[in-house]
Order: structure tokens, then sequence, then C-alpha cells
């Protein structure tokens, strides 16, 4: 069994930064191994567990397959066969996609997040993500969150695709608003807007903004 830290959690420490959630992702265990230890398991579409003490969350390593539309049209597989990476790829942006192993300080970047880190790029990590439109409130939250980061051009393109495919209307308005609610709390949350502008995808998800666009 092994544990990794995983996600914002790696991006924010190497940005200098302390996280405020940690996440993590257990390769090589089942249901039964978390509970023995005495996690709490939680969730329902796949296993998450409760750390006993710190109340943080992990994940068994899980692999995806999108059936139908919709950005909870997925089916999860998730066994100790499935490796840290096959779980990396299913995430949304390279600089999410990394690992941390705690104990040794090793990163574990197979998407070269730390790459796009430095040259500061939002960029996707697989072709997969074009399978869930909430990605493209996610990536215009990042950028509102990150001014100074860029969103990669075929990034962009991914996420005009998604607009143009109609999967957008499958988001309810609840995880719409929690990504709104995300952005307007970021330092600049014009550029959520404005993303969503680039990417054809504003008037799709607020229809009453289109007349204000000049």
């Amino acid at each position: 069994m092994y544990i990794y830290l995983v996600g914002g959690a790696v991006r924010d420490k190497l940005l200098g930064q302390n996280p405020t959630d940690l996440d993590y992702v257990v390769v090589g265990a089942t249901e039964e191994d978390m509970k023995k230890m005495g996690f709490n398991q939680v969730g329902k579409a796949f296993p998450v567990f409760l750390h006993p003490e710190t109340r943080s969350e992990y994940a068994l390593a899980r692999k995806e397959t999108k059936k139908g539309k919709g950005h909870k049209a997925f089916i999860f597989e998730f066994s100790p066969k499935v490796t840290l990476e096959e779980d990396l790829i299913r995430r949304d942006l390279t600089i999410n996609a990394m690992a941390m192993d705690e104990k040794s300080k090793e990163i574990i970047d197979p998407f070269k997040g730390q790459v796009d880190l430095k040259n500061k790029v939002l960029k996707h990590v697989s072709p997969h993500f074009i399978e869930d439109p909430l990605r493209v409130l996610r990536v215009a939250r990042f950028h509102a969150r990150f001014p100074d980061f860029s969103i990669d051009p075929s990034t962009l393109e991914l996420m005009r695709k998604i607009t143009h495919s109609g999967e957008l209307k499958t988001l309810s308005s609840e995880r719409v608003l929690e990504e709104l609610s995300k952005a307007f709390l970021a330092p600049k949350p014009s550029l959520f807007f404005e993303a969503l502008n680039e990417c054809e995808a504003l008037e799709e998800l607020f229809p009453s903004l289109g007349p204000l666009k000049t």
C-alpha cells in the first residue's frame, strides 16, 4: 500500500502556499484495508475515507469511463491494481495532477505540472478533459485564482468543443453556482467571465450577461 498527497495541495506547496485541504490517494489497497486501519468511509460513487484523527480525505486510486452525457456520467473502477498515474491522468489540469510522497518528499509528476507551474500555464492533462463539462467552469475559476497564468490555446479549444457539444446544459444550477461563488472569492473574478467568454460559454451559462458584452 502506498499513500500520496495529491492535487491542489501539492500545487500549493510548490507555490510556497499553505494548502487548506489535504487530499490523499491510496494505491494498492481495498475498502476492507482502509476500514481495518480505522478510516471512516464516505462517498457513494467511489470509496472515500476520512482519517480517524485528521479527518483528511483518502480516496482509493481509481480510473473512470464516460458513459452518457453530463458531469456525473462516469463509471469508476477502483482496485489495488489501479496505478497512481492512471488516477492522475483523469484529473483536469497538469498543475492539479501531481502527487507527493510525504515521507521522501518525492514529487510524482508524469504530466509536467511543474513545468506548467513555472511557465504559469493552465493546461489540460489529456484528451479526456473534454468528457467533463464542469471543467469549463473549473478552468475559468482557476484563471481567476491565478491571474498571472494563461490558458493554453489547446485547452481553450477543448473548452470551446465542450460548449458546442451542448453538455454545459447538463450542469445543475447548484454546481454552476458553487464554481461562481469560488470565483468571486478569487483575486481577479473578472477573469472567470473573460475565460468563459473566450470559449463561448458565457452566454450559454449566464444568458443575462450576453447584452453586457462589449
